[in-house]
Order: C-alpha cells, then sequence, then structure tokens
C-alpha cells in the first residue's frame, strides 16, 4: 500500500487527493469533500451490494429475521399510534413513530428486501454479479423478513401485548389494506419501493449517522402519512389477520402482500436503480476497475461473482542485467 495512504482506526485511508474506505470507495467526495458525486455515491453502494452478494444464505436469512422482528416494531407503533389518535383526520399523528422499525434495520445494517431492490442489482447490471446470485440474496433476504415478521406478529396477535384499542386498530389497517383494489396496491407499492430505494441511495449520500436517522425518519414517515404500502409490514398486517382470525392466509397473501411485494420491486428497481445506474460512468471503487464482466451464459445461469483480477508479477531479472 502507498505510505500516503495509509488507513486510519476510522477505517479511512488518507491521502492526497481524497479519502477513501479501504473497501476502496469514496469516504469523501474529491471535487468537494463533503458531498459526492453521483458516480461516487455509486461506487459506494457497490461496495455495500459486494458484502451482501458475497454473504451466505444462512448469514441473509438470519439478518433477514432481525429486520422482520425490527418491522414488528413498526407494526405495534403504528397500530398503537392509530389507537391513541383516533380522530386523526389528517392522518398525520398516526404514524409518528412508523419510522423505528427501519432506523433498527438501516442503522444496525439489517437485511431488508426493499434495500436489495438497489444495492445488488447494481452488481448485475454491471455484470459482474449473475442474476441467480441476485435471486439468492432476494429469496434469502425475503424469506428472512417474513419469518421475523411472523414470529413478532404471532407474539403481538397471543400475548396480550396489545391495549383492547390497538388490537382493533391493527385489525383495521390490515383490513383497509384487504380492501383496497389490487391494481391501487401495486401503484402505491411502487412509490414506496422508489421512496425506499432512493432513501438507500441517498443514505450513501451522508457521511453521519444523525443524518442518517433525519434522513430514514423523513423519507419512511412519507410512506403511512401518504397511504403508501411497504411489503414487510404489509405482510405483518397479513399475519396478524390470520393469527386473530379474520382471514385466510392465502386470500391475505394474494389479495395484499403479493401486489405490493409486486410494487415495491418495480419501484425500487426501475424508478430508482436503472435510472441512476444509466447517469454514472466509473461505476467501481478503486481497486475493482480491473473487474472482469461475467459471459452472457454467466450471467444468466451460473452463481458467480466476478472478483478483480490480479496484476500479473513481474519477471524475475535475468541474471547479469543492469538493476
Amino acid at each position: 500500500m502507498d505510505s500516503s495512504r495509509l488507513p486510519t482506526d476510522d477505517g479511512v485511508e488518507h491521502g492526497s487527493s481524497f479519502d477513501r474506505a479501504r473497501s476502496g470507495a469514496p469516504a469523501a467526495g474529491e471535487a468537494v469533500g463533503d458531498r459526492f458525486s453521483t458516480d461516487e455515491i455509486f461506487q459506494r453502494v457497490v461496495a455495500t451490494a459486494d458484502e451482501e452478494v458475497s454473504s451466505g444464505i444462512q448469514k441473509l436469512y438470519l439478518s433477514g429475521i432481525a429486520a422482520g422482528l425490527a418491522i414488528t416494531l413498526t407494526f405495534f407503533v403504528y397500530a398503537t399510534g392509530k389507537a391513541a389518535f383516533p380522530n386523526d383526520v389528517t392522518g398525520l399523528l398516526a404514524p409518528l413513530l412508523y419510522p423505528l422499525g427501519f432506523v433498527y434495520i438501516i442503522m444496525g445494517r439489517y437485511q431488508l428486501y426493499t434495500e436489495n431492490t438497489l444495492t445488488p442489482v447494481t452488481l448485475v447490471l454491471t455484470r459482474v454479479a449473475s442474476v441467480p446470485s441476485l435471486f439468492r440474496v432476494w429469496l434469502s433476504v425475503l424469506a428472512g423478513n417474513l419469518t421475523g415478521a411472523l414470529i413478532g406478529t404471532f407474539v403481538l396477535a397471543n400475548a396480550g401485548v396489545f391495549s383492547p384499542e390497538a388490537a382493533a386498530a391493527a385489525v383495521d389497517i390490515g383490513t383497509k389494506g384487504i380492501e383496497t383494489p389490487w391494481w391501487s396496491l401495486v401503484f402505491k407499492a411502487i412509490f414506496a419501493g422508489w421512496l425506499v430505494a432512493g432513501l438507500v441511495w441517498l443514505e450513501h449520500a451522508v457521511r453521519d449517522s444523525i443524518s442518517r436517522v433525519v434522513l430514514i425518519y423523513l423519507v419512511i414517515y412519507t410512506i403511512p402519512a401518504t397511504g403508501l404500502y411497504h411489503i414487510v409490514v404489509s405482510s405483518a398486517d397479513v399475519f396478524y389477520l390470520v393469527f386473530t382470525g379474520n382471514i385466510a392466509l392465502a386470500t391475505g397473501l394474494w389479495e395484499f402482500a403479493v401486489p405490493v411485494l409486486l410494487g415495491n420491486t418495480i419501484g425500487g428497481v426501475f424508478l430508482v436503480t436503472l435510472i441512476n445506474y444509466g447517469q454514472t460512468e466509473n461505476r467501481f471503487p478503486e481497486g475493482d476497475a480491473s473487474r472482469p464482466k461475467l459471459t452472457l451464459r454467466e450471467w444468466l445461469f451460473s452463481q458467480r461473482i466476478s472478483t478483480p483480477e490480479e496484476p500479473a508479477s513481474r519477471p524475475d531479472p535475468a541474471p547479469g542485467a543492469d538493476s
């Protein structure tokens, strides 16, 4: 490593040009120190994506469970808020604590499905990770999220945690979602997916925890305040209705969870990831520029993830050669 760019205790290499994390992703903007260019944000996203797609199924699943349990907090405080403000005609008071679970997830680096409509997709678009590897991440994380939400809502439905008013409010929230037309749910979820994937993009553009928390709160609060739907929260709604005997599981999944899942995926992948990908040029952190693209066959059918090529070693000088 160049002695002019030694890492310090904060894991950041300080050099004559600008700072980079050990992954090679920029830790400060090149033109303006506290602002990143679009390329620099994308490089930071790629560094995060590398960590995710390189993780095993068990790690992704367990992290997904932690995120699903955290979403139970969002479900719990939202229903409690609905009960506390029954005459809130604006709908702006009940969701005041709705972002709590998302703060846990993003600050705790848990895996949430809607976040993964941005990060691992960037590696697939650049053809350094395969399409099957993306589906492996998506399915592992989504399964974990649903498991966590299932466990959390089972406790809420059977352990007397809710007050009677909050329990009734939780049923009303889920029932309203079930009664929303299928395609309306899709389009509402598209906007929610756009918000969450956009949040992940913006979260990679800030450098301190306070800014991240404020950003998370403002963006996530917008989801319930405007009547949008998030797949893991909506799944918690469905599970609670099932555990309280209000609907059949198949009905809740098809009429509520499936359209929300479809919309969130479209909103995250197409409205954020593809558009942001299209406006970047230098897409890899320093040291990753030599990563070869996968062949079309590997990209479509393998589980491969490309790694940076090692530079060719210099041959030993011939005996008697001038030094």
